[in-house]
């Protein structure tokens, strides 16, 4: 098939599982068009298969704000036209979802139907697509988008109920390469790089908003390593980054303290690993926990959102109540001091993260998108 994808371009969960799921598709032979306004970040290579579609936006002093979904549905519009796409699948519903659907109204008037896709990723829904200003433009594109899917039954249900929605939403779990996050050999894992042997490595990767709590994950760590000889790794960047450097300053752990910027070798970063630490405020699903867990790599963090569908508490790792620093770090130090438990936990974490693999996932938006591209061809 010929398929067009809508995303955000950057090292948000979103962005890094739509161009995944891109790249996944075109192994597997079909087309696949990335329309956005950047590469997307994981997309480093293009192909016969694999295509990217800038979105231009022309300034004008009119404007205070450029008006972006004007461009990108122009652009959606062109793409299909030219490429014959025949489905698109946007990713958050601001403002892919509202754009899908006046990109779909333009190509009717043109004798094209073209079925729309619109996965939610869980803040497009949580915090900015229920603020009044959006809601009823959220509320339309989703009714009106010819399949909807969420990443975890919990998105699905908070959707339901802070919109009046009248489609079915279908849940896809988000998905991993699981063959790529293996475990890296010890010789090619230079773990002696930041650690001492006798060290245990604790993780943190996000986009460093206030959602993710980088402050917590840092008071997480400074009550560890008073019991476990440890170091800290923080990947990513965002506007918390400064306030976590402050305070790892401020509690005098900046030394075992590193903060390594973004990366796009997440899988090659989480062989160091032995504990990753998850304390956001909310997640919609976590797909930095799963891509820990597929790394063999134990995962502490909150029971908030999607995450408990994740990381399976006891088993994978453990779950705690938001802002409980004590008990997570209570938590964290009960797998890292012991060997054998916390070689159990790593076991069990990629054991789990095997049912959310992309040979599972990835058919599963094969049959959506025909499912979606005959409909429409049977109205025409």
């Amino acid at each position: 098939m010929k398929i067009g994808i809508v995303c955000y371009p950057t090292f948000g969960g979103s962005g890094v599982m739509a161009t995944e799921l891109g790249m996944a598709l075109a192994d597997k032979g079909h087309e696949v068009h990335f329309i956005t306004y950047n590469q997307p970040v994981r997309l480093d290579f293009l192909s016969h298969n694999l295509h990217f579609h800038q979105v231009l936006i022309e300034e004008y002093p009119l404007f205070q704000y450029q008006p972006y979904e004007l461009a990108l549905s122009s652009k959606m519009v062109e793409v299909v036209q030219k490429h014959q796409l025949e489905v698109l699948h946007v990713h958050y519903a601001i403002p892919h979802a509202y754009a899908a659907y006046m990109a779909k109204q333009m190509l009717k008037e043109k004798g094209i139907d073209i079925g729309v896709v619109t996965t939610l990723h869980g803040t497009d829904i949580t915090l900015v697509g229920s603020h009044p200003t959006y809601k009823t433009a959220v509320e339309f594109s989703i009714n009106n988008s010819d399949v909807v899917t969420a990443v975890s039954n919990n998105l699905k249900k908070t959707t339901n109920q802070l919109f009046n929605i009248h489609k079915n939403i279908e849940v896809v779990y988000n998905f991993i390469d699981v063959e790529k996050y293996n475990k890296a050999k010890e010789e090619e894992c230079k773990r002696v790089a930041l650690a001492k042997p006798n060290e245990k490595i604790l993780t943190h990767i996000s986009n460093f908003r206030p959602v993710k709590r980088v402050e917590d994950v840092v008071r997480i760590f400074y009550e560890v390593q008073k019991e476990i000889p440890s170091k800290l790794l923080m990947i990513g960047e965002g506007p918390e980054r400064k306030k976590a450097e402050l305070l790892a300053k401020q509690l005098g752990i900046k030394s075992k303290v590193f903060f390594l910027g973004n990366s796009t070798e997440i899988d090659k970063i989480l062989c160091y690993s032995d504990v990753f630490l998850l304390p956001s405020q909310t997640e919609s699903f976590g797909l930095a926990a799963l891509e820990a867990m597929a790394a063999k790599t134990a995962v502490i963090s909150t029971n908030t959102g999607g995450l408990p569908e994740v990381n399976i508490n006891g088993k994978t790792g453990y779950l705690s109540n938001l802002g409980a620093i004590e008990d997570m770090a209570k938590n964290a130090i009960s797998i890292l001091k012991d060997n054998v438990v916390l070689e159990q936990f790593k076991e069990n974490a990629k054991e789990h993260a095997k049912n959310f693999s992309l040979d599972t996932i990835v058919p599963v938006y094969e049959d959506i998108y025909k499912s979606c591209y005959h409909s429409e061809k049977s109205v025409s």
